[in-house]
């Protein structure tokens, strides 16, 4: 099974990545961006027996590496 799992800054949480890049954007000429906010995509493959224990998986890397559930949020996808 593939699974896909997005990570992104909570809401409230400064992203100076983000800003960075939306100053880029303006310094080459696409103006009109107002914000940005950046996270990060990563994609799993995994050897789970079924959608369920896939799921939980997923979720306890995610509480456990992949998040800092302090400041990010994440969702995720599961396919195959």
């Amino acid at each position: 099974m593939k699974a896909r799992v997005e990570v992104m800054l909570k809401d409230g949480v400064l992203d100076p990545q983000g800003e960075a890049v939306r100053h880029a954007l303006g310094a080459l000429g696409f103006e009109g961006v107002s914000s940005v906010r950046q996270g990060k995509l990563i994609e799993l493959e995994l050897d789970a027996s079924d959608r369920a224990s896939a799921e939980e998986q997923v979720r306890a890397m995610c509480e456990k590496l992949l998040a800092n559930t302090v400041i990010e949020s994440y969702r995720f996808e599961i396919a195959g």
